[in-house]
This record gives C-alpha cells, structure tokens and sequence, in this order.
C-alpha cells in the first residue's frame, strides 16, 4: 500500500518507519523534504519524502501527524489530494500550543472526531495513534502479545478496516471504538489516554467486546 506522511515528526516518522519496515510504500513529508533525509535512510528502501501535498497525492491512505491548529488550513489547502481517500489523524488538543481552538474543541465535549471530519471534507477520516507515546510505540512495536493497543474511532467501515490492518502491520494491536464521535472516549485527557494499555486491557477500560 502507498501511504503519504503529513508531518514526519515522532510520532508521523515512528509509524511510518514501522509501515516502511513492514512492506508499505511510505512517502514522509516536510516543507523542506532534503531535511528528512536520515528518516528516509532509517525507513529503508520503501521509503520516500516530498512535500504535503506531494505526500497527499501520493498516498492511497495518507496518516496527518500535525499540532492540531494545523489541522483546519491543512484540510483545506490538501482538501483536493484527500477526497474519497483513508486519512488517519493523530493530533490532539493542547490549549498551551494550540490556543483558543483546542479549549473549544475540548468544552464541547464532542471529542475531536467531529472537528477533524469536519475539516477533512470528503475525506474517509478515523482517529488514529493519537493516545500511545511514541517512545512507546519504537519501544514495543510487535513486541510479544498481548501487544499495545491502538483505539480506532470513524465513521465509515471500509476506512476503519483498512486502518485495523495498518495497525497489525505496525506491530499493535487495533482496537475499534465505533464511530467519530466515540474518539472522545481515548482523547487526550481521558482515562486511557497515554497509558500503554495493552489491547485487552483497553477494550476492558471502554468496555468493549474482545477482538474475535
């Protein structure tokens, strides 16, 4: 599978690097792309950079990995590169770094799944990684089961499945939520959030059915 990255930072080239090593073409992004150079080289040979937008076009699924003020421009001036694609987002809201946008989002609770389908039109969103520590995720990817699990949250099916599968090969293990509006039950803030649950220890935590 080909899939962009839209911020290559730790937690954007941690995974990344994890689908690279796991067959996946995998395109990293920056504004200055020469600058990604030793990520490329650790993600070996699948690996690839560009900017956003050619990262966009060139992903099947395309994983943001953005500060969450980033999020709205970035829906919008990516918008046409998006439509009808996967598109997993990891931001999280921090009123320190993120200003009055993120307290918004955080006093509505409706948790961020709303915000960003709403700021990723026409796009296939699910809430992804935004609740494991990325030291946690170099540290125990396909580490010995029960392996750390990865809350999902989306709204369509097909894109939920899709983003499971990405999980497994990762090297975690996925566990669905239900829908977007669901994501604000492993926001940050909550009880599961940045905790390292394993994934029968987080299904316990949101009372959700084993994984078949």
């Amino acid at each position: 599978m080909k899939i962009g990255i839209i911020g290559s930072g730790m937690i954007g080239g941690t995974v990344g690097t994890l689908w690279a090593h796991a067959g996946h073409d995998v395109m990293f992004s920056s504004r200055k792309p020469q600058e990604l150079r030793g990520l490329v080289e650790r993600a070996g040979a699948r690996a690839s950079s560009g900017t956003p937008e050619e990262a966009a076009q060139f992903g099947d699924v395309v994983f943001v990995s953005i500060p969450f003020k980033a999020l709205p421009e970035v829906g919008r001036d990516l918008s046409q590169h998006l439509q009808g694609k996967v598109v997993l987002d990891s931001g999280n809201p921090y009123p320190e770094r993120d200003g009055d946008m993120a307290r918004e989002v955080l006093d509505s609770g409706r948790g961020t799944g709303p915000f960003v389908a709403s700021w990723f039109l026409g796009a296939r969103v699910v809430r992804a990684f935004n609740s494991v520590w990325y030291q946690t995720l170099q540290n125990e990817a396909h580490r010995k089961a029960p392996r750390v699990g990865i809350p999902l949250a989306s709204d369509d099916p097909e894109a939920m499945e899709t983003a499971a599968a990405l999980v497994g090969d990762a090297g975690f293990d996925a566990v669905i939520v239900g829908n977007l509006d669901r994501a604000r039950e492993f926001d940050v803030g909550t009880r599961v959030y940045n905790t390292g649950m394993s994934g029968p220890d987080l299904r316990k935590a949101l009372n959700l059915t084993e994984a078949a």
